[in-house]
């Protein structure tokens, strides 16, 4: 629900620093000074912005300024641009803890959401080098390529990628991939229990093919995750390369004591 026009009206447009005595650029600093907004509250998911005219006025700068400032926050995922409509703040991302080893699916369910998934390949293919040295598998023994679209309520999310070996895993293709959570699939069916995972976040953009099934536009920021998974026995299982949407994720994590 957006705002009513009375409290956006109230909100101040407080002017950027002085351009003269700083050395941020201008855009910059409007960009800040919305994002304070957002993050303080008072600016909340849903609202709508002033039309570019009155925001621009306000603020004493040009439009195409303002029109700058805007698109860096839309490229973070904060707001969000409707055609004929206006500009509105995004709703708030999703937290995915970074620390702790979690399937998708429950994490999202403990947060409300209805997780769902739509295979989008699943083919066995001998392994190369790299990975059978990483999964400690022959070279060229057999691995499921499984591709899956993960969706929030019906909204696509994050794409899943996983690589296992087919001999621990036969018969893979007969259980229910679009509505189970992998690893529970792996503990119910193979007696397989993850324990620990190694894993790396880096900043990415979609490629045609993955802006497509996630329903972006291709360069669209997105968030990779790789992870190792290891069993009980401390062998590994799988190895994942996971693509989230950078407008719906924010990764955290806890820091340890400070080392002197």
């Amino acid at each position: 629900m957006s705002a009513s026009p009375a409290r956006l009206s109230s909100l101040p447009i407080e002017r950027p620093v002085d351009r003269k005595t700083s050395d941020v650029p201008l855009y910059v600093q409007i960009a800040d000074s919305l994002l304070d907004r957002i993050e303080s509250g008072r600016l909340l998911a849903g609202d709508r912005l002033p039309p570019e005219r009155e925001l621009s006025e306000g603020l004493g700068v040009n439009r195409v300024t303002l029109r700058r400032a805007l698109r860096v926050l839309e490229s973070r995922g904060l707001l969000i641009r409707r055609q004929g409509s206006g500009t509105y703040v995004a709703d708030p991302k999703i937290e995915r803890q970074a620390g702790r080893l979690i399937s998708f699916t429950r994490g999202m369910e403990q947060r409300g959401f209805a997780p769902g998934a739509r295979v989008v390949l699943l083919e066995e293919r001998p392994v190369g080098a790299s990975l059978a040295a990483v999964l400690h598998l022959p070279m060229h023994a057999p691995v499921y390529d499984l591709l899956r679209l993960r969706l929030l309520n019906d909204v696509p999310a994050m794409l899943e990628h996983y690589v296992m070996s087919v001999r621990r895993f036969p018969d893979l293709a007969r259980f229910d991939l679009e509505h189970r959570s992998m690893y529970e699939v792996m503990e119910t069916e193979y007696g397989v229990s993850i324990r620990r995972a190694k894993q790396s976040l880096e900043p990415v953009v979609a490629s045609e093919f993955e802006a497509d099934l996630l329903d972006v536009s291709p360069g669209a920021p997105l968030m990779m995750e790789r992870r190792l998974a290891y069993d009980r026995e401390d062998q590994p299982v799988e190895h994942g390369r996971d693509l989230y949407r950078g407008d719906r994720f924010r990764f955290v994590t806890e820091i340890a004591p400070l080392e002197i």
